[in-house]
């Protein structure tokens, strides 16, 4: 048999649980993305200290800061610098197809990676398996 319960308490959730409940759920998907890209910087552990930890908790500040519409415009800089630079570089489709078979990308992505290194297929391989 179960207990008596006092008078005040009342069975199921309360407004006051119900409202927090409701004020956690992001509305938008930006907000969404948003809020994972915080949650990533709480599932670090706090007394890594090596350097990739570092690079890590870096990479997830940047992504979270660029979703949230760049705090400080550090998002549209990043846009307008990597922008500038772009030139017209001419790539073999036989480098593309060599990109796609032997590392596995998609075509825009190996052509991508194939203009940033002056359509140079070896540079881009290098640079690609030491990223």
């Amino acid at each position: 048999m179960t207990e008596a319960q006092p008078p005040n308490v009342v069975e199921g959730a309360t407004t006051g649980d119900f409202e927090d409940e409701q004020s956690q759920k992001p509305s938008s998907a930006e907000d969404r993305k948003a809020a994972s890209a915080l949650a990533s910087l709480d599932a670090a552990a706090p007394n890594d200290t090596d350097k990739a930890a570092q690079n890590i908790d870096q990479a997830a500040v940047n992504k979270a800061m660029g979703g949230a519409g760049g705090g400080a415009g550090g998002g549209a800089s990043h846009e307008t610098a990597a922008a500038a630079p772009k030139k017209s570089v001419k790539v073999d489709a036989a480098d593309v197809s060599l990109l796609v078979d032997q590392l596995l990308l998609a075509k825009p992505k190996a052509t991508e990676l194939l203009k940033a290194h002056d359509g140079d297929a070896v540079k881009a391989m290098r640079a690609y398996v030491a990223a």
